[in-house]
Protein backbone atom coordinates (compact mmCIF):
# COMPACT_ATOMS: atom_id res chain seq x y z
CA UNK A 1 0.00 0.00 0.00
CA UNK A 2 3.33 2.12 -0.15
CA UNK A 3 2.07 4.36 -3.08
CA UNK A 4 -1.52 4.58 -1.74
CA UNK A 5 0.11 6.01 1.55
CA UNK A 6 2.27 8.22 -0.30
CA UNK A 7 -0.62 10.03 -2.43
CA UNK A 8 -3.47 9.81 0.21
CA UNK A 9 -3.46 13.51 1.88
CA UNK A 10 -3.21 14.42 5.39
CA UNK A 11 -3.69 16.94 7.76
CA UNK A 12 -3.54 19.84 8.28
CA UNK A 13 -4.48 20.98 4.40
CA UNK A 14 -5.61 17.53 3.07
CA UNK A 15 -4.60 18.74 -0.43
CA UNK A 16 -4.95 15.66 -3.21
CA UNK A 17 -2.39 15.94 -5.73
CA UNK A 18 -4.04 14.70 -8.25
CA UNK A 19 -1.63 14.85 -10.82
CA UNK A 20 -0.08 12.66 -9.03
CA UNK A 21 -2.34 10.06 -8.78
CA UNK A 22 -3.15 10.10 -12.76
CA UNK A 23 1.17 9.99 -13.50
CA UNK A 24 1.17 7.26 -11.37
CA UNK A 25 -1.27 4.53 -11.94
CA UNK A 26 -1.88 3.14 -15.76
CA UNK A 27 -5.26 1.95 -14.53
CA UNK A 28 -6.67 5.51 -13.39
CA UNK A 29 -5.64 7.17 -17.12
CA UNK A 30 -7.65 4.48 -18.25
CA UNK A 31 -10.58 5.92 -16.84
CA UNK A 32 -10.50 9.26 -19.08
CA UNK A 33 -12.75 9.61 -21.82
CA UNK A 34 -15.03 6.53 -20.78
CA UNK A 35 -18.23 7.81 -20.94
CA UNK A 36 -21.19 7.80 -18.05
CA UNK A 37 -24.91 8.25 -17.60
CA UNK A 38 -25.89 11.55 -17.98
CA UNK A 39 -28.59 11.17 -15.55
CA UNK A 40 -26.72 9.95 -12.85
CA UNK A 41 -23.50 11.08 -13.54
CA UNK A 42 -23.45 14.80 -15.39
CA UNK A 43 -20.10 15.90 -14.12
CA UNK A 44 -18.50 13.71 -17.07
CA UNK A 45 -16.46 10.86 -17.90
CA UNK A 46 -15.11 8.12 -15.29
CA UNK A 47 -12.09 9.94 -14.64
CA UNK A 48 -13.90 13.10 -13.39
CA UNK A 49 -16.07 11.05 -11.62
CA UNK A 50 -13.20 8.65 -9.69
CA UNK A 51 -11.38 13.04 -8.86
CA UNK A 52 -14.64 14.05 -7.57
CA UNK A 53 -15.36 11.30 -5.34
CA UNK A 54 -11.41 11.29 -3.89
CA UNK A 55 -11.86 14.85 -3.27
CA UNK A 56 -14.81 14.26 -1.45
CA UNK A 57 -13.82 11.34 0.54
CA UNK A 58 -11.16 13.63 1.73
CA UNK A 59 -13.53 16.24 2.56
CA UNK A 60 -15.29 13.63 4.86
CA UNK A 61 -15.01 14.27 8.82
CA UNK A 62 -15.61 10.62 9.29
CA UNK A 63 -12.76 9.64 7.02
CA UNK A 64 -10.62 12.76 8.66
CA UNK A 65 -10.92 10.75 12.30
CA UNK A 66 -9.82 7.42 10.87
CA UNK A 67 -6.04 5.96 12.21
CA UNK A 68 -3.72 6.66 9.02
CA UNK A 69 -3.56 3.04 7.65
CA UNK A 70 -7.90 3.17 7.80
CA UNK A 71 -7.39 6.58 5.33
CA UNK A 72 -4.66 4.95 3.25
CA UNK A 73 -7.29 2.11 2.75
CA UNK A 74 -10.22 4.06 2.00
CA UNK A 75 -8.26 6.13 -0.06
CA UNK A 76 -7.13 3.14 -2.68
CA UNK A 77 -10.81 1.80 -2.62
CA UNK A 78 -12.27 5.41 -3.63
CA UNK A 79 -9.78 5.22 -6.37
CA UNK A 80 -10.39 1.76 -7.34
CA UNK A 81 -14.14 1.54 -6.60
CA UNK A 82 -15.55 1.90 -10.92
CA UNK A 83 -11.86 0.69 -12.11
CA UNK A 84 -13.38 -1.50 -14.50
CA UNK A 85 -16.03 0.45 -16.37
CA UNK A 86 -13.35 0.71 -19.02
CA UNK A 87 -14.40 -3.31 -19.67
CA UNK A 88 -18.07 -2.56 -18.74
CA UNK A 89 -19.53 0.63 -20.18
CA UNK A 90 -21.66 -0.16 -23.04
CA UNK A 91 -23.75 2.29 -25.27
CA UNK A 92 -27.50 0.80 -24.59
CA UNK A 93 -29.64 2.94 -26.91
CA UNK A 94 -29.61 6.35 -25.71
CA UNK A 95 -28.52 5.43 -22.57
CA UNK A 96 -25.00 4.28 -21.11
CA UNK A 97 -24.70 1.38 -18.99
CA UNK A 98 -22.18 -0.26 -16.73
CA UNK A 99 -23.47 -3.28 -15.81
CA UNK A 100 -21.65 -5.50 -13.90
CA UNK A 101 -18.42 -3.26 -13.06
CA UNK A 102 -18.82 -3.89 -9.07
CA UNK A 103 -18.13 -7.61 -9.72
CA UNK A 104 -15.29 -7.14 -11.95
CA UNK A 105 -13.85 -4.08 -10.38
CA UNK A 106 -13.25 -6.24 -7.27
CA UNK A 107 -11.45 -8.75 -10.00
CA UNK A 108 -9.55 -5.96 -11.07
CA UNK A 109 -9.16 -3.98 -7.91
CA UNK A 110 -7.61 -7.48 -6.35
CA UNK A 111 -4.64 -7.73 -9.46
CA UNK A 112 -3.71 -4.53 -9.16
CA UNK A 113 -3.39 -4.56 -5.45
CA UNK A 114 -1.94 -7.89 -5.77
CA UNK A 115 0.99 -6.62 -8.14
CA UNK A 116 1.64 -3.75 -5.98
CA UNK A 117 2.51 -6.43 -3.05
CA UNK A 118 -0.37 -5.03 -0.46
CA UNK A 119 -0.91 -7.06 2.15
CA UNK A 120 -3.39 -9.84 2.09
CA UNK A 121 -5.69 -8.66 4.46
CA UNK A 122 -5.66 -4.56 3.14
CA UNK A 123 -6.21 -5.97 -0.60
CA UNK A 124 -9.45 -7.96 0.50
CA UNK A 125 -10.87 -5.23 2.54
CA UNK A 126 -10.45 -3.14 -0.35
CA UNK A 127 -11.72 -5.85 -3.55
CA UNK A 128 -15.00 -6.24 -0.86
CA UNK A 129 -15.21 -2.88 -0.72
CA UNK A 130 -15.40 -2.63 -4.51
CA UNK A 131 -17.72 -5.23 -4.87
CA UNK A 132 -20.38 -3.77 -2.56
CA UNK A 133 -19.92 -0.22 -2.87
CA UNK A 134 -23.63 0.10 -4.75
CA UNK A 135 -25.34 -1.68 -1.80
CA UNK A 136 -26.34 1.51 0.19
CA UNK A 137 -27.72 2.93 -2.69
CA UNK A 138 -30.88 1.00 -2.52
CA UNK A 139 -29.69 -1.24 0.30
CA UNK A 140 -33.48 -1.59 1.55
CA UNK A 141 -35.07 -2.61 -1.06
CA UNK A 142 -32.50 -5.87 -1.29
CA UNK A 143 -34.27 -8.80 0.41
CA UNK A 144 -30.80 -9.89 0.88
CA UNK A 145 -29.59 -7.28 2.97
CA UNK A 146 -28.61 -8.91 6.25
CA UNK A 147 -26.91 -11.68 4.35
CA UNK A 148 -25.10 -8.76 2.28
CA UNK A 149 -24.66 -6.88 6.03
CA UNK A 150 -23.39 -9.81 7.81
CA UNK A 151 -21.08 -10.72 4.33
CA UNK A 152 -19.21 -6.91 4.45
CA UNK A 153 -18.91 -7.38 8.38
CA UNK A 154 -16.76 -10.23 7.70
CA UNK A 155 -14.82 -9.29 4.86
CA UNK A 156 -14.70 -5.68 5.38
CA UNK A 157 -16.36 -3.05 7.57
CA UNK A 158 -20.08 -1.80 6.73
CA UNK A 159 -19.13 1.61 8.28
CA UNK A 160 -16.33 1.74 5.33
CA UNK A 161 -18.76 0.50 2.90
CA UNK A 162 -21.04 3.14 3.77
CA UNK A 163 -18.21 6.13 4.15
CA UNK A 164 -16.99 5.07 0.03
CA UNK A 165 -20.33 5.33 -0.60
CA UNK A 166 -21.04 8.45 0.65
CA UNK A 167 -17.78 9.75 -1.13
CA UNK A 168 -19.28 8.11 -4.64
CA UNK A 169 -22.81 9.76 -4.73
CA UNK A 170 -20.55 13.33 -3.45
CA UNK A 171 -18.44 13.15 -6.00
CA UNK A 172 -21.02 13.42 -9.15
CA UNK A 173 -23.53 15.68 -10.59
CA UNK A 174 -26.80 14.05 -10.47
CA UNK A 175 -30.60 15.03 -9.42
CA UNK A 176 -31.05 12.51 -6.87
CA UNK A 177 -28.30 12.91 -4.81
CA UNK A 178 -29.68 14.05 -1.56
CA UNK A 179 -32.37 11.11 -1.89
CA UNK A 180 -29.29 8.21 -2.08
CA UNK A 181 -27.39 10.14 0.96
CA UNK A 182 -30.59 9.69 2.97
CA UNK A 183 -30.24 5.57 1.68
CA UNK A 184 -26.70 5.12 2.86
CA UNK A 185 -27.93 7.07 6.32
CA UNK A 186 -30.67 4.66 6.58
CA UNK A 187 -28.08 1.94 5.52
CA UNK A 188 -25.98 2.76 8.62
CA UNK A 189 -28.94 2.62 11.08
CA UNK A 190 -29.79 -0.70 9.53
CA UNK A 191 -26.52 -2.06 10.23
CA UNK A 192 -26.09 -0.13 13.75
CA UNK A 193 -29.05 -2.01 14.63
CA UNK A 194 -28.30 -4.88 13.65
CA UNK A 195 -24.51 -4.50 15.64
CA UNK A 196 -22.72 -5.01 12.07
CA UNK A 197 -21.27 -1.48 11.68
CA UNK A 198 -17.89 -1.50 12.95
CA UNK A 199 -17.68 -5.06 13.65
CA UNK A 200 -17.85 -8.43 12.47
CA UNK A 201 -21.15 -10.70 13.48
CA UNK A 202 -20.02 -13.36 15.63
CA UNK A 203 -21.81 -16.69 14.75
CA UNK A 204 -22.19 -19.11 17.74
CA UNK A 205 -20.35 -21.50 15.57
CA UNK A 206 -18.01 -21.69 12.59
CA UNK A 207 -21.07 -24.02 11.32
CA UNK A 208 -23.46 -21.82 12.04
CA UNK A 209 -21.81 -19.77 9.56
CA UNK A 210 -21.16 -22.15 7.01
CA UNK A 211 -24.74 -23.05 6.99
CA UNK A 212 -26.01 -19.74 7.18
CA UNK A 213 -24.10 -18.41 3.90
CA UNK A 214 -25.44 -21.34 2.22
CA UNK A 215 -29.34 -21.16 3.13
CA UNK A 216 -31.44 -18.48 1.91
CA UNK A 217 -33.80 -17.45 4.81
CA UNK A 218 -31.42 -18.71 7.51
CA UNK A 219 -31.51 -16.74 11.20
CA UNK A 220 -27.54 -15.97 11.78
CA UNK A 221 -28.38 -16.83 15.62
CA UNK A 222 -28.86 -20.63 15.11
CA UNK A 223 -26.95 -22.46 16.80
CA UNK A 224 -26.66 -24.76 13.53
CA UNK A 225 -25.84 -28.58 14.96
CA UNK A 226 -22.49 -30.07 14.13
CA UNK A 227 -22.70 -33.14 12.92
CA UNK A 228 -19.94 -33.25 10.66
CA UNK A 229 -18.22 -36.60 10.31
CA UNK A 230 -15.50 -36.66 7.92
CA UNK A 231 -12.94 -32.80 6.59
CA UNK A 232 -12.42 -31.82 2.79
CA UNK A 233 -8.81 -29.48 2.48
CA UNK A 234 -9.92 -27.76 -0.65
CA UNK A 235 -6.63 -26.13 -1.91
CA UNK A 236 -6.91 -23.26 -3.79
CA UNK A 237 -4.41 -21.47 -5.48
CA UNK A 238 -2.82 -20.15 -9.42
CA UNK A 239 -0.30 -22.50 -10.54
CA UNK A 240 3.32 -21.79 -8.63
CA UNK A 241 1.57 -20.67 -5.50
CA UNK A 242 3.04 -24.03 -3.57
CA UNK A 243 -0.18 -26.12 -3.43
CA UNK A 244 1.85 -29.44 -4.07
CA UNK A 245 4.67 -28.24 -1.28
CA UNK A 246 1.63 -27.23 1.29
CA UNK A 247 0.18 -30.39 0.48
CA UNK A 248 3.34 -32.55 1.22
CA UNK A 249 4.03 -30.92 4.54
CA UNK A 250 0.71 -30.52 6.17
CA UNK A 251 -1.73 -33.50 4.35
CA UNK A 252 0.55 -36.23 3.36
CA UNK A 253 -1.62 -38.81 4.71
CA UNK A 254 -4.60 -38.36 3.28
CA UNK A 255 -5.81 -39.03 -0.37
CA UNK A 256 -5.59 -36.83 -2.95
CA UNK A 257 -8.23 -35.53 -5.77
CA UNK A 258 -5.44 -34.29 -8.04
CA UNK A 259 -6.35 -32.51 -11.56
CA UNK A 260 -3.08 -32.09 -12.05
CA UNK A 261 -2.16 -35.65 -11.68
CA UNK A 262 -5.68 -36.44 -13.55
CA UNK A 263 -4.51 -34.40 -16.63
CA UNK A 264 -0.99 -36.27 -16.59
CA UNK A 265 -2.89 -39.96 -16.44
CA UNK A 266 -5.20 -39.10 -19.45
CA UNK A 267 -2.84 -36.79 -21.53
CA UNK A 268 -5.58 -33.37 -21.35
CA UNK A 269 -3.36 -30.24 -21.87
CA UNK A 270 -3.98 -27.51 -19.28
CA UNK A 271 -5.37 -25.24 -22.33
CA UNK A 272 -7.90 -27.75 -23.34
CA UNK A 273 -11.22 -29.01 -22.45
CA UNK A 274 -11.37 -29.91 -18.91
CA UNK A 275 -14.74 -31.40 -19.02
CA UNK A 276 -13.10 -35.35 -18.63
CA UNK A 277 -11.08 -34.26 -16.22
CA UNK A 278 -13.24 -32.51 -13.70
CA UNK A 279 -15.65 -35.30 -14.16
CA UNK A 280 -12.99 -38.23 -13.22
CA UNK A 281 -12.21 -35.72 -10.17
CA UNK A 282 -15.82 -35.86 -9.24
CA UNK A 283 -16.05 -39.28 -9.29
CA UNK A 284 -13.25 -40.01 -7.14
CA UNK A 285 -13.85 -37.17 -4.53
CA UNK A 286 -17.79 -38.98 -4.38
CA UNK A 287 -15.47 -42.39 -3.73
CA UNK A 288 -14.01 -41.00 -0.82
CA UNK A 289 -17.62 -38.98 0.49
CA UNK A 290 -19.71 -42.40 0.55
CA UNK A 291 -16.91 -44.16 2.57
CA UNK A 292 -16.56 -41.19 5.26
CA UNK A 293 -12.66 -41.09 4.15
CA UNK A 294 -11.64 -37.25 5.08
CA UNK A 295 -9.31 -35.84 1.40
CA UNK A 296 -7.88 -33.29 0.11
CA UNK A 297 -8.95 -31.19 -3.41
CA UNK A 298 -6.30 -29.85 -5.06
CA UNK A 299 -6.54 -27.91 -7.94
CA UNK A 300 -6.15 -24.08 -8.84
CA UNK A 301 -9.66 -23.44 -7.42
CA UNK A 302 -9.43 -19.44 -8.23
CA UNK A 303 -12.74 -18.71 -8.60
CA UNK A 304 -16.12 -19.19 -6.11
CA UNK A 305 -18.19 -20.86 -9.06
CA UNK A 306 -15.42 -23.54 -9.49
CA UNK A 307 -14.69 -23.91 -5.83
CA UNK A 308 -18.37 -24.35 -5.02
CA UNK A 309 -18.83 -27.82 -7.02
CA UNK A 310 -16.48 -29.05 -4.69
CA UNK A 311 -17.27 -27.21 -1.39
CA UNK A 312 -21.09 -28.01 -2.51
CA UNK A 313 -20.44 -31.94 -2.99
CA UNK A 314 -19.21 -31.70 0.14
CA UNK A 315 -21.48 -29.94 2.17
CA UNK A 316 -23.58 -32.33 0.29
CA UNK A 317 -22.53 -35.47 1.92
CA UNK A 318 -21.86 -34.25 5.75
CA UNK A 319 -18.55 -33.11 5.65
CA UNK A 320 -16.35 -29.94 7.50
CA UNK A 321 -14.56 -27.70 4.61
CA UNK A 322 -11.70 -26.52 4.94
CA UNK A 323 -9.87 -23.81 2.37
CA UNK A 324 -6.12 -23.54 2.05
CA UNK A 325 -5.51 -20.23 0.10
CA UNK A 326 -2.31 -20.35 -1.10
CA UNK A 327 -0.82 -17.64 -2.91
CA UNK A 328 2.70 -15.68 -3.36
CA UNK A 329 3.93 -12.60 -6.42
CA UNK A 330 3.58 -12.90 -9.75
CA UNK A 331 7.45 -13.00 -10.58
CA UNK A 332 7.65 -15.76 -7.95
CA UNK A 333 4.76 -17.42 -9.86
CA UNK A 334 6.20 -17.28 -13.12
CA UNK A 335 9.74 -18.59 -11.89
CA UNK A 336 8.59 -21.85 -10.13
CA UNK A 337 6.10 -22.80 -12.99
CA UNK A 338 8.84 -22.10 -15.92
CA UNK A 339 11.08 -24.48 -12.90
CA UNK A 340 8.23 -27.05 -13.54
CA UNK A 341 8.47 -30.63 -15.80
CA UNK A 342 5.10 -29.33 -17.04
CA UNK A 343 5.16 -25.76 -17.00
CA UNK A 344 1.65 -24.28 -17.45
CA UNK A 345 1.22 -21.60 -20.31
CA UNK A 346 1.24 -18.38 -19.62
CA UNK A 347 -1.89 -17.51 -20.90
CA UNK A 348 -4.00 -20.06 -18.81
CA UNK A 349 -2.11 -18.40 -15.97
CA UNK A 350 -2.84 -14.71 -17.26
CA UNK A 351 -6.59 -16.49 -17.73
CA UNK A 352 -6.72 -17.59 -14.13
CA UNK A 353 -5.49 -14.27 -12.93
CA UNK A 354 -8.60 -12.22 -14.45
CA UNK A 355 -10.68 -14.89 -12.14
CA UNK A 356 -9.22 -14.50 -9.37
CA UNK A 357 -11.30 -14.95 -6.09
CA UNK A 358 -9.52 -15.25 -3.33
CA UNK A 359 -11.85 -17.24 -0.51
CA UNK A 360 -13.39 -15.70 2.06
CA UNK A 361 -14.89 -16.91 5.84
CA UNK A 362 -18.42 -16.98 4.56
CA UNK A 363 -17.31 -19.96 2.17
CA UNK A 364 -16.20 -22.75 4.13
CA UNK A 365 -16.01 -23.76 8.20
CA UNK A 366 -11.96 -22.50 8.34
CA UNK A 367 -10.32 -20.40 6.18
CA UNK A 368 -6.06 -20.26 5.75
CA UNK A 369 -4.47 -17.29 3.67
CA UNK A 370 -0.77 -17.92 3.08
CA UNK A 371 1.64 -16.26 1.18
CA UNK A 372 4.36 -18.82 0.15
CA UNK A 373 6.93 -16.40 -0.09
CA UNK A 374 7.65 -15.50 2.82
CA UNK A 375 10.08 -18.67 3.59
CA UNK A 376 7.91 -19.84 6.58
CA UNK A 377 6.84 -23.40 6.58
CA UNK A 378 3.40 -22.81 7.29
CA UNK A 379 1.89 -26.00 9.23
CA UNK A 380 -1.99 -25.77 9.96
CA UNK A 381 -3.14 -28.65 12.32
CA UNK A 382 -6.08 -30.83 10.81
CA UNK A 383 -9.70 -30.18 11.56
CA UNK A 384 -11.10 -31.65 14.86
CA UNK A 385 -13.13 -33.99 12.77
CA UNK A 386 -10.90 -36.98 11.26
Amino acid sequence: MQAFERLCPAGPGWALDWAAVEQEFAWIRRLAGVPQDPVHHAEGDVLTHTRMAAQALVSLSAWRERPRAEQVRLFAAVLLHDVAKPDCTRHDGERVTAHGHSRRGELTARRVLWELGAPIGDREHVAALVRHHQVPFWALERPDLEQIALRVSLTARNDDLAILATADIRGRVCADADAVLDSIGLFREYCADLGVLDRPWEFASDHARFVYFRTPGRDPRYAAYDDRRMTVTVLSGLPGAGKDTWLAANRPELPVVSLDAIRARTGVHPAGDQRAVAAAAHELARGHLRAGRSFVWNATNVSRQHREICIGLAAGYGARVEVIALEAPGPVLRARNAARAAPVPDAVIDKLISKWETPDVTESHTLHRLDTNDRVLHVIPRSRVA
